[in-house]
């Protein structure tokens, strides 16, 4: 029987040279391959750069444009432009806050609101998003609100006579009205209460004038119980008044009659 023996690498038929040779080949391989792939790393990377370049400069172009039309007040051509711009540059808050200015110019105040707490919450920096915010919340009754949006602005920019002097200033005498106004309130029910109670009289049920009053009813009442008024109308359309006594009621003979109580 023929033995069995380990089986030869085919790497020890190859000669030195041409093993160098090739490993000499498969590093160049490698090193193509590697610079390849930092290229088309690199390439992706600048890709998204000049994508990201052309957003913001579109977006750009997009606010200036809805900018020109709220000036002309066509403001919702102008909502529909910022709207395309927020697709492209969505953390965009002075694209939001415009929106929220001209929400208002519609009055459409609940989503004026909602544009200029986005604002806020994309830029929580800014004195503007928050005097806006500020107005929204006052066109829609929520006074306490906007004097705190208004009192951020002014945190943030102090030296804003706009915001201290109007929006401020109208929005503490608005709350002061709204509290004298609630106290008027208030006044007026308590009075209206206290006169509700006062018109009801408190009667004496035992003093002697009701007593009587009671007395002499009771003897109306029994008067009538012992004769009772009967209206009687016979068959031909006779109408008669019969008085009738506790024996009975006397009926003429031989004639129909119809009694109505």
């Amino acid at each position: 029987m023929a033995s069995f023996g380990w089986k030869r690498k085919i790497g020890e038929k190859v000669s030195k040279a041409t093993s160098q040779q090739f490993e000499a080949e498969a590093a160049d391989e490698k090193d193509l391959a590697d610079e390849d792939d930092a290229n088309w790393v690199h390439a992706t990377k600048r890709r998204k750069e000049v994508l990201l370049e052309d957003c913001v400069k579109r977006s750009k172009e997009l606010k200036d444009e809805g900018a020109n039309l709220a000036e002309n007040r066509r403001y919702r051509e102008a909502i529909h432009k910022w709207d395309e711009a927020l697709q492209l540059t969505p953390e965009d808050a002075t694209l939001y806050e415009m929106k929220s200015q001209v929400l208002m110019s519609l009055h459409e105040m609940f989503p004026a609101v909602h544009a200029a707490e986005m604002a806020v919450q994309r830029n929580p920096r800014s004195w503007d998003a928050w005097q806006t915010l500020g107005r929204a919340q006052l066109g829609l009754g929520e006074i306490a609100l906007a004097i705190r949006s208004f009192q951020v602005s002014l945190h943030i920019f102090p030296m804003n006579p706009e915001v201290w002097k109007e929006d401020l200033s109208w929005a503490r005498k608005l709350h002061e009205q709204q509290k004298a106004t609630k106290t008027e309130a208030m006044q007026a029910l308590a009075n209206e209460k206290e006169l509700a109670q006062e018109s009801i009289p408190d009667y004496d049920f035992e003093s002697d004038e009701i007593v009587a009053v009671c007395a002499a009813i009771a003897e109306k009442e029994k008067a009538l119980s012992e004769a009772k008024t009967v209206v009687i109308v016979s068959a031909s359309g006779t109408v008669e008044t019969v008085t009738e006594k506790e024996d009975g009621p006397a009926t003429p003979d031989e004639t129909l009659f119809i009694r109505a109580r």
